[in-house]
C-alpha cells in the first residue's frame, strides 16, 4: 500500500553508473530538511525552513552527478507543469522542486550525468508502491568505505524500509548511501565499508584516529541522503524534528558520519492523511532510516568493478 499517496520513481543508467530518483507527494504535503554534512549540494532547500511561506515541495529529486546533476530538476519541473501541479500563486501554478545530489563521479568518471530528460523519465515511472532497492536510481553509482581510496571501496546503493507508529501512522524511509564511512550491521560490526587486502574490513572510525586517509586527495565527495515520508499530519516544525530523527537513524549505522567530507542531508514529507503524534513519527523515522541504510548495501550489486561487501568476504575465504 502507498504511504499517503506518495509516488516514487527511478531512472537508472547501469552502464554509466548513475541515476536519479524522484519522490512526488500529494498536494498540501508539509516538508522539512536537516543538513548534517559539510559538503551538501542542494536546490531550493531553503524553502523547507520552518519559517518559509511554502509548506512543502511539489516534488523531491535525489540524483547523481554532483552539483551538475542539480540541472536535472528542470525535468521534474517540466513534468509537473504539464500536469498543472505546483503551488498556486494566483497568476500561475509554480512547481517547487527540491533537489539534493550525491557525488558519483568517482565511479562514472563524469562521462554521464543525469539531465532533465532523465529526471522526467523518473517522474513518468513513479508509482505509489515500495520502490526497487539496490543499485537503482540515485543509488546506482553509490559507494561506501572510502578510507583507502577506490581499491578499498564497497558498493553502496538505495534502500527502503517502513515502520508504523503506536498510533497507526505509517513511516517510510528512502536512503541513498554513498558514505565516506562504513555501514554497520545490527551488532555494530562492519557490514560494508573500507577493505584492506590481508586484513579485511577495518573500522574507519578507529583507523582514522591513528592515520590519515590513504587517498592522497580525499575531498568532500561523499553523501548519504535520506527522505522520510509519512501519512501523519505534522506542522513544519514537527516535520523538521522528524527529519532530524532520520539523520539520527543514519548515525546509528554509518561511522564515521556527518563529516566535513560528507554532504549528508535528510528530508521529511508529511502528507497529512491522518492525525498522529510527532514524537511517534520521529521514533519510527529513525528506525526506518536505520533499516533502509542497511537494505541499501544488502541489495547492492557490483558495478564498474566495485565489489559488494558479500563479494569482498567471499574473495577473502
Amino acid at each position: 500500500m502507498p504511504i499517503g499517496g506518495v509516488a516514487i520513481g527511478h531512472w537508472t543508467d547501469a552502464d554509466a553508473g548513475t541515476g536519479c530518483t524522484v519522490v512526488i507527494p500529494p498536494p498540501g504535503t508539509v516538508g522539512a530538511i536537516d543538513v548534517r554534512g559539510g559538503g551538501a549540494s542542494t536546490r531550493e532547500a531553503a524553502l523547507l525552513d520552518p519559517v518559509s511561506n511554502v509548506p512543502g515541495p511539489t516534488a523531491l529529486l535525489l540524483t547523481g552527478g554532483s552539483a551538475v546533476g542539480l540541472d536535472a530538476a528542470a525535468g521534474v519541473t517540466r513534468w509537473c507543469r504539464e500536469r498543472g501541479v505546483g503551488h498556486d500563486v494566483s497568476v500561475a501554478t509554480v512547481p517547487i522542486v527540491v533537489s539534493a545530489v550525491i557525488f558519483d563521479l568517482g565511479i562514472t568518471g563524469g562521462a554521464r550525468v543525469p539531465g532533465p530528460d532523465d529526471a522526467y523519465a523518473a517522474c513518468a515511472a513513479a508509482r505509489d508502491a515500495p520502490p526497487a532497492q539496490g543499485c537503482v536510481g540515485a543509488g546506482t553509482g553509490a559507494t561506501v568505505g572510502k578510507f583507502f581510496g577506490r581499491e578499498g571501496w564497497c558498493k553502496g546503493g538505495l534502500g527502503w524500509a517502513e515502520a508504523t507508529t503506536y498510533d497507526g501512522a505509517r513511516v517510510g524511509a528512502l536512503v541513498v548511501v554513498n558514505a565516506f564511512g562504513d555501514v554497520l550491521d545490527e551488532r555494530g560490526d562492519v557490514l560494508a565499508g573500507a577493505w584492506r587486502d590481508g586484513i579485511g574490513f577495518v573500522r574507519t572510525s578507529e583507523w582514522s584516529l591513528r592515520r590519515p586517509p590513504s587517498h592522497p586527495r580525499i575531498a568532500p565527495t561523499h553523501t548519504t541522503l535520506a527522505c522520510v515520508v509519512t501519512d501523519a499530519a505534522l506542522t513544519p516544525v514537527e516535520a523538521t524534528h522528524v527529519a532530524r530523527a532520520a539523520s539520527a537513524g543514519v548515525c546509528r549505522c554509518v561511522a564515521p558520519v556527518n563529516t566535513a567530507l560528507d554532504g549528508d542531508v535528510s528530508f521529511a514529507l508529511a502528507t497529512g492523511a491522518r492525525p498522529a503524534a510527532a514524537i511517534g513519527c520521529a521514533l519510527a523515522a529513525a528506525t526506518a532510516t536505520e533499516r533502509a541504510v542497511r537494505n541499501a548495501v544488502r541489495h547492492a550489486v557490483t558495478l564498474r568493478g566495485v565489489p559488494t561487501a558479500t563479494m569482498r568476504r567471499a574473495g577473502a575465504d
